[in-house]
């Protein structure tokens, strides 16, 4: 297998108008560079122009952005990755700028983090959601960050072949600063233009059915990364409940000896027993996730760093 020193590569799902001057504006800004297009069961002529462009065109057969990222990371070999979207959005003379950040800094990722407000290309419902939905991630991993969600991100060979890439649609991106995060991993944010859809070109993304998706990813991803706060929370929510409508129940028995409300206390007690149930599950699987950490954290430094030591 080849290797390639730099690898574009762009997930496509019906972008037969954008895709050829996507490919030739990558080509154009990185010559050097290999440009692979992964067509995800497109309808219109994405492939065929893909390829005419002088793209090197694949296919990735289960539907969904975050399965054609699988595919990608693990099929391209590669020292630098620059993910776009095949949209037109993206602006390609940024890459080397991109590229050469990460290189200069030794960095494992650098994100292409969108310029807000020009036209129509950044709806309002979508910034709304990205800051909201970036502020989450940000405060729950701690680090602050201007847009989890942008398509554009240049990776180093070390960041792709340790990323577990479980997610399916286009909660991917949480998961992929997710991992930057977990791993501690060096990464940078630099602002790029973001332009709008090329005429003909409509958008895949859906602003509440994918902003759920990415909701309940940033949950999932929480209860697996940060196992201890995660049931510490719920734990001490069913203790609290149990407190609430147990006091009164023993307040009655130190009083006259009686308990009236048997179905309550025995509520009130199991409640009590599930917030401590929680609170060592919360200990158990913390430490379960620690030993996965330090497991990937040694799969992350086994692979080359980016930087002149190529």
């Amino acid at each position: 297998m080849t290797t390639d020193r730099i690898a574009v590569l762009i997930p496509c799902y019906n972008e037969a108008v954008a895709i050829g001057d996507v490919v030739d504006g990558f080509r154009a800004a990185l010559p050097d560079a290999a440009v692979h297009v992964y067509d995800n069961n497109s309808t219109d002529e994405t492939a065929r122009i893909a390829r005419e462009h002088g793209a090197q065109i694949h296919h990735e057969t289960r539907q969904g952005k975050g399965n054609v990222v699988r595919r990608m990371f693990a099929d391209i070999d590669a020292d630098l990755y620059v993910l776009v979207d095949g949209d037109g959005t993206y602006d390609a003379d940024s890459a080397p700028r991109l590229v050469a950040h990460l290189l200069e800094h030794r960095l494992d990722m650098v994100i292409g983090s969108r310029v807000a407000g020009q036209g129509e290309a950044y709806r309002r419902g979508h910034v709304m959601g990205n800051r909201m939905l970036t502020g989450l991630v940000a405060r729950l991993f701690g680090h602050r960050l201007q847009d989890m969600l942008s398509g554009y991100r240049v990776f180093s060979r070390r960041f792709v072949k340790t990323f577990p890439a479980l997610a399916r649609g286009f909660e991917t991106e949480t998961e992929l600063t997710v991992h930057a995060l977990t791993l501690r991993m060096p990464f940078a944010e630099i602002e790029t233009p973001y332009g709008e859809r090329p005429e003909g070109s409509s958008s895949k993304l859906n602003t509440w059915r994918d902003g759920f998706h990415i909701l309940f990813a940033i949950f999932t991803l929480v209860k697996e990364e940060r196992p201890l706060p995660f049931f510490s929370v719920l734990g001490t929510a069913f203790c609290v409940l149990s407190l609430i409508l147990g006091y009164p129940i023993v307040v009655e028995w130190l009083d006259t000896g009686l308990v009236p409300r048997v179905p309550t206390a025995i509520l009130a007690t199991g409640l009590m027993v599930l917030g401590f149930l929680g609170w060592a599950c919360g200990l158990i699987l913390d430490t379960v996730t620690h030993g996965r950490t330090e497991t990937k954290r040694m799969a992350y430094l086994a692979q080359r760093a980016p930087g002149p030591c190529w």
